[in-house]
């Protein structure tokens, strides 16, 4: 039986799982993450559940069920909060344990459970030796964003939220937790700055924003975060869990860019905002797993993966968004893919936030948007609506051998033709008149691709809005 194809996102279009952490567990990769509503109003609305996949078979994904409700914890029986980023480990018991910060106060909560993918049960409240939670002591920063990781019989909690200008917030923490894993054995101290105290710590232009995650290859630990610009998962690294980290670069961008491989480095290719994620080993490949924004909204953020590589010194290349990270390789250059697999997507107008981030939350009604229909939950194919004149999206990458037909499903209240490109600013291969219709409608055209590794680009010249179904080669 053959694997199936790997794509981005990774889970299905209509499953919002944003901030994830990957780990594998028994030979198959379980990610944790917050979870968003479509057409959700703030972030994280929805209670966290659970996806796995067999390391081996990163197409395969499967829901493992709600995990964890947002009324399970004591200081939330109302549901009035939501549950913010978590991350988990393995605790010394071989129960598994989730650390978690609620949206409104600035503690850390801990729930476990036996399983990776079971239903936890709220454990406690990070705290000092006397009592007192860890961020309500005078002078504590408020936690946010846990990360964990398990090393003899302590536990290295990572947390911190910096606004780019705030002066009350120093940068990412590093707290030391004990066998019971909520009792601190060493105090907070700082180990990435935040913008306002970052001169001369190699981190300026990439400092602290949220979104700390942890990992250890070989002897260095690599502390993953995003960086005030948002749109980046940055890492440094040290030879110790709680000092000395070094700033070392950008492992991907959710805008794609400073990428200068296909396009120019400051060129946007997507709609960006914040981002958060991990690297993780995968069958002796590593990945950097990090999340999109669509709907035109910074509160609809769906999983996505890249393969990353490491360079002798320990460093990783920054890598692009592609719509076939999960895949190993590129995907096969023939059949029908839905549109919501578009990894670009812009119009003239370059805009490097999504609704809600800069200027892009007064000028959503001209820009592109991955969406679907129904409400949230219904498991409903994503599409690309609001395609107006320019508007491009972008796919990458398709081995093709013998292409010689290209069609695509559109609907909306549009006149015009779709491009097709094997490059964003490259020559157009073939157009395709489209009409007026409020049903999804197939138009064709011949065209020859050659035979090779290839994106593929499909723009909207023309009045009105078009939406995109899917294409097909053949």
């Amino acid at each position: 039986m053959s694997k199936k194809q790997g794509f981005n996102p990774y889970l299905p279009s209509w499953e919002y799982i944003p901030d994830g952490e990957p780990y594998v567990f028994n030979d198959r990769v379980y990610i944790y993450g917050s979870h968003d509503s479509f057409n959700g109003h703030v972030f994280c609305m929805n209670d966290y559940v659970c996806w796995s996949a067999p390391a081996n078979d990163l197409g395969d994904w499967r829901y493992e069920g709600e995990i964890y409700a947002k009324t399970d914890d004591p200081l939330n029986a109302d549901g009035s909060m939501c549950l913010y980023a978590p991350d988990v480990t393995v605790g010394l018991d071989g129960r598994y344990y989730i650390y978690y910060v609620l949206d409104k106060v600035p503690i850390v909560s801990v729930a476990v459970c036996d399983t990776p993918a079971g239903r936890y049960q709220f454990y406690g409240y990070v705290k000092y030796t006397d009592g007192t939670y860890l961020g309500k002591r005078e002078g504590d920063e408020p936690q946010f964003d846990p990360a964990v990781m398990i090393e003899g019989e302590k536990t290295y909690l990572y947390t911190g939220f910096c606004l780019a200008n705030d002066t009350s917030r120093k940068g990412a923490m590093a707290t030391v937790l004990g066998p019971d894993m909520l009792t601190i054995v060493e105090e907070p101290v700082f180990i990435a700055p935040s913008k306002p105290y970052s001169a001369g710590s190699g981190f300026e232009g990439h400092e602290f924003f949220e979104a700390p995650s942890i990992r250890k290859r070989g002897d260095l630990y690599y502390l993953i975060y995003s960086s005030v610009p948002m749109h980046e998962l940055c890492y440094a690294t040290s030879l110790s869990p709680t000092s000395g980290f070094q700033y070392q670069g950008v492992i991907i961008s959710n805008s794609d860019l400073h990428i200068d491989s296909y396009k120019p480095a400051n060129q946007p290719m997507y709609y960006g905002g914040n981002n958060h994620g991990s690297i993780v080993e995968i069958n002796e490949q590593w990945y950097i797993f990090y999340h999109r924004h669509t709907n035109g909204t910074a509160f609809c953020r769906q999983g996505c993966l890249e393969p990353i590589s490491f360079l002798d010194n320990g460093t990783i290349p920054q890598v692009e968004m592609t719509s076939c990270g999960p895949n190993g390789g590129p995907l096969i250059g023939f059949g029908e893919y839905p549109a919501y697999l578009a990894c670009n997507l812009f119009y003239k107008d370059a805009e490097i936030y999504t609704g809600g981030f800069g200027a892009g939350s007064w000028l959503d009604s001209r820009f592109p948007k991955i969406t679907q229909d129904g409400k949230d939950g219904d498991e409903e194919i994503g599409y690309i609506a609001n395609l107006t004149d320019t508007a491009t999206a972008g796919f990458k990458y398709f081995d093709c051998n013998g292409v010689t037909k290209v069609s695509i499903k559109v609907r909306g209240y549009c006149q015009g033709n779709f491009e097709v490109k094997t490059t964003w600013d490259g020559p157009t291969l073939a157009e395709m008149p489209v009409g007026f219709t409020n049903v999804w409608t197939e138009y064709s055209t011949e065209l020859t691709i050659p035979n090779g590794v290839h994106a593929l680009y499909f723009t909207f010249k023309g009045m009105g809005s078009a939406s995109l179904a899917s294409f097909k080669l053949a």
